[in-house]
């Protein structure tokens, strides 16, 4: 695939998620749920460190690959991620008048996961595209190699950026998870 085409491709994919993302932050939520949902957040990320938080955004990422699956797996990681926001700008007044596109491109590791997700959803769509048109597919396979490892890269770095911000600020940083 031409590479002009592979970017615009994957910068459409960056719009894509920012406008999932943004519909799931726009879901309100009552005030009980919200609680309810951050206890449970609070209660599953105690004590996870820089390698747990890789392992977490790998594990929703990496499926990102699987053709045609991979976007629809995207759409559902950024509206859920979205709906996150909504739930912390629930009960944390001071994030209600923050536009969640704000949070989100904010931290490093927001843009890097932004990035890494991105990617995956777009390959993903790519892949199904070269099966539905039935070309071959082993010419997309070393490209797809190469992204899954520049992902595992943003992620494992991601991770990493998290966990010292979690460190520094309180798990209250840990969203795009």
């Amino acid at each position: 695939m031409l590479r002009k085409k592979r970017i615009l491709i994957g910068f459409i994919f960056v719009g894509i998620f920012i406008t999932s993302f943004s519909i799931g932050a726009q879901i309100k939520i009552s005030n009980e749920d919200a609680k309810t949902f951050l206890k449970e957040f609070q209660t599953a990320v105690e004590g996870i460190d820089a390698i747990g938080i890789f392992v977490h955004n790998s594990s929703i990422g990496l499926p990102m690959f699987i053709p045609g699956f991979g976007v629809v797996w995207g759409l559902f990681a950024s509206a859920s991620t979205g709906l996150a926001f909504s739930a912390l700008a629930s009960t944390t007044p001071i994030l209600a008048n923050i536009p969640p596109i704000a949070i989100l491109v904010a931290s490093p590791f927001g843009v890097m996961e932004l990035a890494a997700y991105s990617i995956g959803m777009s390959r993903s769509f790519i892949l199904i595209w070269v099966i539905i048109k039935k070309n071959p597919i082993k010419q997309e396979i070393r490209p797809t190699i190469i992204e899954i490892g520049v992902v595992i890269a943003l992620l494992l770095a991601g991770g990493f950026i998290e966990y010292t911000m979690i460190q520094q600020f309180g798990s209250s940083v840990h969203l795009t998870s």
